[in-house]
């Protein structure tokens, strides 16, 4: 280099996450999150019995006994229906949320036991958007909680 050159300065793009970007994206997130366990209820609300029947036979070796996997599996739809109604419109966000990792948790150890590695490959996606979801509440903005919240 000589005397007079000066050093060339690296021009790298900056990267940077601007707020209202950031609320989109969790708003979109969102609302798909909820519309997925919303259809997910709302396709098995009207045939309850058939769902806790197929819940028992895929259950029927995991050596959990076959009352509580009915309580769970009559359980699991109106729950998906309206945390999935909750967490589409921003309502009870937080909670809903929660509570959707609480079914999470209770689907992640039947399908575990019965060693459905598959399953569990798929909750645990399902179990990391949510995650995102909770972790990201803040930016919750496009929301009836935002609304409620702002509104007083």
């Amino acid at each position: 280099m000589s005397v007079n050159s000066k050093p060339t300065i690296n021009k790298q793009p900056q990267v940077s996450l601007r707020t209202k970007d950031i609320v989109a994206a969790y708003t979109l997130l969102r609302i798909v999150v909820g519309v997925n366990y919303f259809n997910h209820g709302f396709t098995r609300i009207f045939d309850i019995p058939s769902f806790i029947n197929a819940m028992v036979n895929v259950m029927q070796d995991s050596g959990i006994p076959e009352f509580l996997v009915r309580i769970n599996a009559a359980l699991v739809p109106p729950v998906e229906l309206i945390v999935g109604a909750l967490i589409t419109v921003g309502f009870l966000t937080r909670s809903a949320l929660i509570a959707c990792f609480v079914l999470m948790i209770i689907l992640m150890y039947g399908i575990t036991i019965i060693q459905n590695w598959d399953g569990a490959s798929s909750q645990l996606i399902y179990n990391i958007v949510l995650f995102i979801l909770l972790a990201g509440v803040n930016f919750n903005r496009f929301s009836i909680d935002d609304w409620l919240k702002n509104k007083n």
